[in-house]
């Protein structure tokens, strides 16, 4: 959930800031999006490809409409199928972002997003766990390894003032673009974006996202 609402989040502060945005839930292990963003109504229309429905200022489209509420057990080929199906298919408008919700950790999915969309650029976000951040420096290896570009990192829902993250970010050759504290309100906005909008959360994803602009125009 911290990820996914951190994506919906950004590229909420992103529409409102001018920008023409899209949201990409591709999170097959357990699509949120829509429940943070308060999605019931709107629906992709089939116009030779698919047309996102414009929903709070984003063009939107998620797994979701196709899945339900049921699980999408897919694993292996079915992975990598479906999600090039969904990315040939959906037929997006002339964007500035295109924010794309991927499953956590190392997976199929990510690597068929590095093999399919050229020019990639990745947001990784952790928790201020030691076992969060190991995943965070083998999917940095690999990104490295395969010459994908990496904005940078943020450390979510942070509660103490420990560094530890961001000296480790900083030791790996990334860069460290801030922290997001844990906010108790934030359970309350779900499905409220404009309530989202107004938390502290929301407040200081305000604040990265001039670090996150001014990365990707290096990129």
């Amino acid at each position: 959930m911290g990820k996914s609402l951190l994506a919906s989040t950004l590229a909420l502060v992103l529409a409102k800031k001018g920008f023409k945005v899209g949201l990409f839930d591709l999170d097959f292990t357990s699509p949120s999006t829509h429940l943070i963003l308060g999605i019931k109504g709107p629906q992709p229309i089939e116009d030779k490809g698919i047309i996102p429905p414009q929903i709070h200022g984003l063009e939107y489209m998620s797994i979701i409409y196709y899945s339900g509420n049921n699980p999408a057990p897919l694993r292996g080929a079915d992975v990598s199928n479906a999600l090039i199906e969904l990315l040939t298919v959906v037929k997006w408008g002339r964007l500035d972002y295109l924010v794309l919700d991927m499953p956590p950790g190392i997976s199929d999915a990510t690597l068929d997003l590095m093999r399919l969309i050229r020019n990639a650029e990745f947001l990784m976000v952790t928790t201020p766990s030691q076992l969060a951040f190991e995943t965070v420096k083998k999917l940095a290896d690999l990104l490295r390894e395969l010459g994908a570009s990496v904005i940078g990192v943020v450390e979510n829902m942070k509660m103490t003032e420990t560094d530890s993250i961001q000296r480790q970010t900083k030791a790996l050759g990334l860069a460290f673009l801030g922290t997001v504290p844990f906010d108790k309100n934030l359970e309350n906005a779900l499905g409220k974006p404009d309530r989202l909008l107004a938390t502290v959360f929301s407040e200081k994803i305000k604040l990265l996202t001039s670090k996150i602009e001014n990365q990707t125009s290096k990129l």
